[in-house]
């Protein structure tokens, strides 16, 4: 079973995982991070250009972003783009990730510890949490047998446009109840940044 089939009763029932709702991050309190003339130049151009499916959601508007967090963070981390988290086949979990990110600063291949996913949608955002969900599950079952424990993985789902963020912790995945929006990049980018910050501090 791939990521994609998986549901919120099939995570429960097979990994005791929990399911709740909050605010995940205090926007008031995190600094503004601006987006450079380049991002901001990509997300028009991509919007000019268009993106009608979630390959074209990937290429012109979420690796970007990633890209240029990336770069601000002095390329501290590795992003793994459209490869396979293959971890346990015979609970489902295993299949392809449309982004992770990891502090290893190995390319090649995917390697822990990995801190957060984003998975690209093109329109159904609530399948990609849950997608998302399952992917956090399998990353954190490889940080710890690699012997990496996070006290929390960060996820996401987006159909580029929207972003909708999600944690993983003590087997309990919280949904955020706000959305985000590449209208308003800075605010966008500074709860990726803070992600960032968190899980290095793990």
């Amino acid at each position: 079973m791939p990521y994609t089939q998986f549901n919120a009763r099939e995570l429960s029932k097979k990994f005791g995982i929990q399911f709740k709702a909050e605010q995940l991050f205090d926007t008031g309190k995190t600094p503004m991070v601006q987006a450079t003339d380049w991002l901001s130049q990509a997300i028009e151009k991509a919007i000019k250009v268009g993106f009608s499916s979630e390959k074209s959601r990937s290429e012109r508007i979420v690796s970007p972003i990633l890209m240029e967090l990336s770069l601000m963070n002095d390329e501290r981390f590795t992003i793994y783009s459209g490869m396979n988290l293959n971890v346990d086949e015979t609970t489902g979990l295993n299949g392809e990730c449309d982004f992770m990110l990891s502090f290893s600063k190995i390319q090649d291949f995917v390697v822990a510890p990995i801190f957060a996913i984003t998975e690209a949608k093109k329109q159904d955002i609530e399948s990609g949490t849950i997608q998302c969900a399952a992917q956090l599950i399998a990353a954190n079952l490889l940080n710890k047998e690699e012997g990496y424990n996070f006290k929390t993985l960060y996820g996401c789902s987006t159909t580029g446009t929207e972003w909708r963020f999600l944690k993983l912790e003590n087997n309990v995945v919280t949904l955020d109840t706000e959305r985000y929006f590449i209208t308003n990049l800075p605010k966008l980018l500074s709860v990726l940044q803070f992600i960032i910050d968190e899980s290095g501090k793990s």
